[in-house]
């Protein structure tokens, strides 16, 4: 074959690569342009599923959803929980970041001040499989329920010696402190927007919105 022919061989091959390229990103364009809406949808169906594992007392069905906006200056669209009948009992909050493998999505328990994390929850996550994937695990979970909030989570190697302190993940290090970033992140960046809007629902006996809206803002 001339070097004639070898250029236009791999010309054409190039195009063709360029080609494929395109169809593939119209294809994943496409697939979640479609599907994104119902992913989203399963996403919320699930975080009202586990709002009273997250907060102990509180109701799915008396749950009002707000959009606020943290420090950063992004909304964020948040949860306040009370209990079956109207009781304030704290926020379910969702978190995201970066791990070790890929995006990590995380739901917060909050109690009622923003002082105590009463639950966690790993919405998704893509992290090495048998390592890092037991962040989802109820033992890796249950780790951060009741430590303080006024204390930045500190993952260790060993055995905990503050209340601020959580066991790493044997061998999923790097994924144990991409949770921890985040929940530590998440509830600084919304601290002083929640603290707010629990400062005028202590006192309430019922919430002025429950079921599943489509949220107030502040």
């Amino acid at each position: 074959m001339s070097e004639n022919e070898n250029r236009r061989s791999y010309i054409g091959q190039a195009w063709l690569v360029i080609l494929l390229a395109v169809l593939f990103g119209a294809a994943l364009a496409l697939v979640h342009t479609t599907l994104g809406p119902k992913i989203a949808e399963n996403k919320r169906n699930e975080t009202y599923q586990v709002i009273p594992v997250l907060v102990p007392g509180a109701v799915q069905e008396q749950t009002r959803e707000l959009v606020v906006t943290g420090r950063n200056g992004k909304e964020n669209r948040v949860y306040q929980v009370f209990t079956a009948d109207g009781v304030y009992r704290g926020w379910v909050v969702p978190a995201a970041g970066q791990g070790f493998a890929d995006r990590i999505e995380l739901l917060i328990g909050l109690d009622e001040g923003l002082e105590t994390i009463t639950g966690l929850y790993v919405l998704g996550q893509k992290e090495t499989p048998g390592l890092g994937d037991y962040i989802k695990g109820e033992d890796f979970r249950g780790r951060f329920a009741g430590r303080p909030t006024s204390t930045p989570v500190t993952i260790v190697k060993g055995e905990p010696r503050t209340e601020s302190e959580v066991l790493a993940l044997t061998g999923a290090t790097i994924s144990s402190e991409s949770v921890a970033r985040i929940v530590n992140g998440t509830i600084e960046n919304l601290r002083e927007v929640l603290q707010n809007r629990s400062a005028a629902s202590a006192a309430s006996v019922s919430p002025t919105v429950s079921g599943r809206g489509d949220g107030d803002h502040q």
